[in-house]
């Protein structure tokens, strides 16, 4: 089928759901019982885990068969930007109601309970005594004493990264659609390697937390939605790594014209998205 066919693409019947739902389905069970205590439920959750990633290289190996068998037109093409469009709309979504848990913590939550000017009886009645500051491990000086993560040594470290992969996945788009093959292998490379290395930089940002700073995910409220935050916030920067490397080795292949390159287009996107995130959770997290 060429792009200026006018029939849209219907794929033929796929068994790749059906796996996936039983990957979910071991993964939620092996979850359950493994966080009751069951010592089987640990190798139930892998082998749930190990399902979905089969699923996952096996259903993108056909698509990715399909778009480079050129059975997708202009019209398919377009409901895949669609899709995306949607999907990176879902995921400023979840972070909007992360950002939102925080910003009521620390800007009404906790003054109502220190008794601001306008809620001296909250103070009293409820929680009598309790000093409205932040960053707090209340309720009840859960955790114990503990630091707070600054801004700088690894934060900045990594938001020196992270905004520096956005140039270099930027630079090899260019590169891409001015046909500088070598110049994309190179940026594309930089870039999932820089990902990879933010995530390395977090792991050990969490161990300096854990081990010297008593900063856990029990250390009240602040504890909770810092390692919300930046936990799901690496997920993201860990999943967009994968792609691009995904991007990578299908540019090593010869995958992707300067026409026609919409994978390549969309996981750029997302991981322009993670950038973004970043730097608002940057601020608001580790500064404020």
């Amino acid at each position: 089928m060429s792009n200026d066919d006018d029939r849209y693409y219907v794929p033929h019947g796929s068994h790749w759901p059906i796996v996936g739902s039983a990957g979910l389905f071991f993964l939620m069970i092996g979850v359950s019982v493994w966080l009751n205590g069951g010592d089987t439920g640990f190798w139930v959750m892998l082998s749930g885990a190990a399902i979905i990633i089969f699923m996952l290289i096996g259903w993108f190996g056909e698509v990715i068969a399909e778009s480079e068998g050129g059975r997708y037109n202009n019209q398919v093409d377009m409901s895949f930007r669609m899709g995306m469009f949607w999907f990176i709309f879902s995921e400023v979504m979840f972070f909007c109601a992360f950002f939102g848990a925080l910003f009521y913590a620390r800007n009404m939550s906790v003054p109502w309970l220190g008794g601001d000017s306008n809620n001296f009886f909250t103070n009293f009645i409820v929680w009598d005594g309790f000093e409205s500051t932040w960053p707090t491990n209340g309720p009840g000086n859960i955790g114990g004493d503990f630091e707070a993560m600054g801004p700088f040594g690894l934060p900045l470290i990594n938001t020196a990264i992270l905004l520096t992969s956005s140039a270099t996945v930027s630079v090899a788009h260019h590169a891409l659609l001015h046909g500088q093959r070598a110049l994309l292998k190179v940026s594309l490379a930089a870039t999932f390697i820089l990902g990879f290395i933010f995530v390395i930089l977090q792991a050990e940002e969490y161990i300096e937390a854990y081990q010297h700073m008593n900063l856990t995910m029990s250390s009240g409220i602040y504890g909770s939605t810092f390692y919300m935050l930046t936990g799901f916030h690496g997920m993201h920067v860990t999943i967009g790594a994968i792609m691009l490397t995904v991007m990578w080795l299908r540019v090593m292949k010869g995958h992707f014209t300067p026409t026609k390159h919409f994978a390549f287009e969309a996981t750029a996107w997302y991981w322009h998205f993670v950038d973004v995130v970043w730097v608002g959770l940057y601020v608001f997290v580790y500064w404020m």
